[in-house]
């Protein structure tokens, strides 16, 4: 009597009255972590994160490069020799040695590092887009683990109901009250709840696991978050949300980066054609007997200097391949910012939505169909105890009423989901994928190889 008046205490309790327990078999920290917040997640992300450090690198490598575009051609010297012959005029020819420079004009230099600035530039800002993906992905997973400790807590009261009520129905059995098929199913459920309980454990731990490399330190073991799932939702306004996004999303200001790289490009394209300056010195000696002495004797020319400047041509080659290639990359670079606007305005519609749509039914769940599904669990269930009902009554309210406690909290994380996302200015939230590096698309033609070109110098 004693087990059958505690089980149906128990069964009184509401099924969101809960305490967290801890899954068998799965790794748990050693000792309790201290709880740790959504900001210091952050912090730590933006600091461990290989991401970021492989966006900064792509940074320095687009300085250097534009170090090295504004860096002159390197002089050429060399030895020469000329009429080398044996002779008793000749003897041996002129031999010396002279220097090359090439000088480029119009600008070229000035507009190639040019465009490595505006390159490095948009790597500033491929930085910025990075960030960004991080601190979406760790907000999401974050309200993800939430989740699922609400969801294990829930499975796991779930599983202590189920465990007593087998033992209220083998009472109530043993005393007439019940029959064999209400032990059977008692049974069943209770293993079926146990078996959703330690899916959820491991869920939980896998989600953990996923926070952590995403954070960049796989020694992060699970610990208590000082947040809950079912804290208020932000209150988002479509047209306020979108116009923020618009204005400070980091795949806008990047595609802006890139039509700024493309110009850049284009005005060095333009002056590729321009003459270069080449000059070109040199001192020998000859050896050339066509002197002559004082005293009438024939002697050696001696020193000689030489000195030559060109120029040139744009005869053959005026790069109209490569300046139509790049006045083609600016207009599809052009055009990017177009087409970025409109995904932005199709995401935010997708997004919004679902947005909307979650929030809206979490609300519902929460202050209609959660207190009534609880209400009929505990109606049935005090039927049940003055033996009014069948156990199966009670099994179908309490199984329902876990059923829309599950869908109350994956209505309550899809709409945190697409708040963050939103708020996150629809970056996707993907923490690890590897950063977008600066002109990593470049159309075929003359924009790339002259980037080729550039770099190769």
């Amino acid at each position: 009597m004693t087990l059958l008046l505690r089980g149906l205490a128990i069964l009184c309790a509401p099924l969101w009255a809960l305490t967290p327990v801890y899954a068998q078999g799965v790794p748990q920290a050693a000792a309790p972590d201290a709880p740790v917040t959504l900001e210091q997640l952050e912090r730590m992300a933006l600091q461990n994160n290989p991401t970021v450090r492989q966006a900064a690198a792509a940074v320095e490598a687009a300085r250097g490069r534009a170090r090295q575009a504004g860096a002159w051609p390197n002089p050429t010297i060399g030895y020469e020799a000329a009429e080398v012959a044996r002779g008793p005029v000749i003897r041996g020819g002129e031999h010396g040695v002279f220097a090359t420079q090439t000088v480029p004009l119009g600008g070229k230099l000035r507009l190639g590092r040019a465009v490595f600035e505006s390159e490095a530039a948009q790597a500033e800002s491929l930085v910025g887009l990075q960030e960004q993906r991080i601190l979406s992905a760790v907000r999401t997973q974050y309200y993800e683990v939430l989740t699922l400790e609400r969801r294990v807590e829930v499975l796991d009261r779930l599983a202590q109901l189920s465990s007593e009520a087998v033992g209220i129905t083998r009472q109530l059995f043993n005393v007439g009250a019940a029959d064999r098929p209400d032990v059977l199913e008692s049974e069943i459920e209770a293993r079926r709840a146990q078996l959703d309980l330690t899916a959820a454990r491991n869920t939980r731990f896998a989600a953990w696991r996923r926070l952590a490399a995403t954070v960049g330190d796989v020694s992060l073991t699970p610990r208590p978050l000082t947040t809950s799932i079912e804290a208020a939702v932000p209150e988002l306004d479509r047209d306020t949300a979108l116009k923020s996004v618009l204005d400070r999303s980091p795949e806008v200001r990047a595609a802006r980066a890139d039509l700024e790289r493309n110009r850049a490009l284009v005005s060095r394209a333009r002056r590729e054609t321009f003459p270069d300056l080449y000059l070109r010195g040199g001192l020998a000696y000859n050896r050339e007997l066509l002197e002559t002495s004082a005293g009438g004797e024939p002697r050696a020319v001696g020193r000689e200097g030489s000195f030559e400047v060109g120029l040139s041509v744009p005869l053959f080659n005026r790069n109209q391949g490569g300046i139509a290639a790049a006045r083609a990359d600016q207009s599809r670079a052009e055009i990017e910012v177009a087409r970025l606007a409109l995904t932005i305005e199709s995401r935010m519609a997708s997004w919004f939505d679902s947005y909307l749509t979650s929030l809206r039914a979490a609300e519902a769940y929460r202050d209609e169909m959660l207190p009534r599904a609880e209400e009929a669990y505990q109606l049935y269930l005090a039927r049940y105890r003055e033996a009014a009902a069948a156990y199966p009554q009670v099994l179908i309210a309490q199984r329902t009423l876990f059923q829309l406690s599950d869908e109350y909290l994956k209505n309550l994380e899809g709409a945190w989901r697409a708040a963050l996302r939103i708020q996150g200015f629809l970056v996707e939230d993907d923490g690890l994928a590897a950063p977008t590096r600066p002109g990593e698309i470049e159309a075929a033609g003359g924009g790339a190889s002259m980037i080729g070109q550039l770099r190769a110098r």
